[in-house]
């Protein structure tokens, strides 16, 4: 995977870092050269630009990257800007961070789905989510066990777990599936609200597109997001 992360503070360059040790090519893109200098040896590639310029950020490999991240924490109309950019410039995938909720509010009316809280979301976190196929959230309950919210597969549609056997054949849990219904933030722009479907059990019916919590070894549950979607 190739990551072009904006902004290269506490967050941004903690993640940049992660992906890098995970296998994946990254370009941190800071305007601050001496961020760029301390990091330029730790990852993939390190540019000093500003991203809120039209002109400069064309010269990134947009088009031949996986997903871009505005982790620019700070400045909130930068990083407004930033993501004005690259939407206007239709990256592949976007997420963007939000450090207050009305910078939350704006970065949803301008239709980006996926939105970084560092105060809340660890760069561990958001590496794994990133580096795993699949995966819509995690979270780490040891080095080894985590709990990650996974969407259902098409191969699993209208099967129930007894059917589909995830306890026996991969020696994970599903705790709950999760239906995404649409809804509407405080200023009426369209959002996603989650629907918990309850503590799962064997007669749970999987749907394609829903999501399923799972809980197991890291390991078990990398096979499984892999085969799965061979």
């Amino acid at each position: 995977m190739k990551y072009i992360i904006i902004g290269l503070g506490n967050f941004g360059a903690s993640l940049a870092e992660k992906l890098t040790s995970m296998g994946n090519e990254v370009i941190g893109v800071d305007c601050n050269l001496d961020k760029v200098e301390a990091i330029k040896e730790k990852i993939t590639h390190a540019v000093s630009l500003d991203a809120t310029d039209f002109n400069a950020v064309t010269n990134l490999p947009l088009e031949d990257t996986d997903v871009v991240i505005v982790g620019i924490g700070e400045d909130k109309g930068a990083n407004i800007m930033a993501t004005a950019l690259m939407k206007q410039l239709k990256v592949k995938r976007l997420i963007s961070r939000a450090v207050a909720p009305l910078q939350e509010m704006v970065l949803e009316a301008m239709g980006v789905e996926e939105i970084i809280h560092p105060e809340e979301e660890t760069a561990e976190r958001w590496a794994k989510k990133l580096n795993l196929e699949g995966v819509v959230d995690s979270f780490e309950v040891t080095g080894e066990y985590s709990i990650v919210e996974s969407e259902i597969p098409k191969v699993f549609d209208g099967k129930t777990l007894e059917e589909i056997g995830l306890k026996k054949k991969y020696n994970i849990i599903v705790l709950t599936t999760i239906k995404y219904m649409k809804g509407r933030n405080e200023i009426g722009s369209a959002k996603q609200v989650a629907d918990v479907q309850g503590v799962a059990s064997g007669t749970t019916i999987l749907h394609a597109g829903d999501i399923m919590v799972l809980y197991g070894n890291n390991r078990d549950i990398k096979k499984l997001l892999k085969e799965v979607r061979k």
